[in-house]
């Protein structure tokens, strides 16, 4: 049987919720009224078809969206996508539920049916750098190049260092990778030299690193990589980095080569 690898920080991305599905499911512990024309001012229309429904019912809802993301993050993928059926018998319009159905079928590498997943996720709540994201990473890991470099800056003009750091930083490597991708070399160069080594993240070390390996320099790009290692001891937060250079191709997996869409690994 075959088991697919996913980016680890696809994986955390994609279970986070739509921030209007979460203050609407907030709402779910309030005792039930009607919600007044005020508390619903400015919202999308699937929003207050949601806050319209009775207080158990909202309840009853977010348990199945919390029972979900649980069994996700234990890789019980068809449990979460039964668990999302229920939750879909409750309140279908739910940026929430597309956005863990794309969770789901990106386990599966099926990409196409994630991507319509994710975009109706972004159809129901615009502009949620998170659901973007994701929309991003398919293009990424579909190596379609053109629109991972748009919508990876467009993300990247939405995430804060402020608030999520690594995050940012990972989207930005990922636009530069993309950028050498589509040969735009001076430009990806010119995003390599941005921080030195007193940034907080490892993306100088992973920038230099990819710059070496596209100029065919694999002695500095390995002990570039080894610099983060040293700096940065915590699986967790070079496993992000170490897996988007196996997914671009310049580090091969354990398992003997570049990860691609085709390849999995034997579990």
């Amino acid at each position: 049987m075959k088991a697919f690898r996913l980016l680890p920080v696809l994986a955390a991305l994609l279970v986070f919720p739509a921030v209007a599905v979460s203050a609407a499911a907030e709402e779910a512990d309030t005792p039930e009224t009607t919600p007044s024309p005020e508390s619903t001012a400015g919202l999308r229309e699937w929003q207050e078809e949601f806050l319209n429904l009775p207080a158990d019912r909202r309840q009853e809802f977010g348990k199945h969206i919390t029972k979900a993301r649980e069994l996700f993050n234990q890789k019980r993928i068809f449990e979460t996508i039964d668990e999302l059926s229920k939750a879909s018998a409750i309140f279908e319009d739910s940026p929430d539920i597309e956005n863990l159905l794309g969770a789901c079928q990106t386990e599966f590498r099926n990409f196409d049916k994630a991507m319509e997943h994710f975009k109706r996720a972004d159809e129901l709540n615009p502009n949620d750098s998170r659901i973007l994201f994701n929309i991003a990473e398919i293009h990424f890991v579909t190596h379609n190049w053109v629109e991972a470099e748009k919508a990876l800056a467009k993300v990247l003009s939405m995430v804060s260092d402020g608030n999520d750091l690594m995050l940012s930083r990972l989207v930005e490597f990922k636009l530069l990778l993309s950028k050498l991708k589509l040969g735009k070399t001076e430009e990806a160069e010119a995003m390599a030299e941005k921080y030195d080594e007193f940034d907080d993240s490892p993306y100088p070390y992973y920038a230099e690193a990819a710059v070496a390996y596209e100029n065919d320099d694999e002695v500095a790009a390995q002990a570039a990589i080894a610099r983060a290692r040293r700096i940065f001891r915590r699986p967790e937060i070079l496993s992000p980095w170490q897996d988007t250079m196996m997914e671009f191709g310049y580090i091969k997996s354990f398992f003997g080569g570049p990860l691609s869409e085709e390849e999995g690994v034997e579990e």
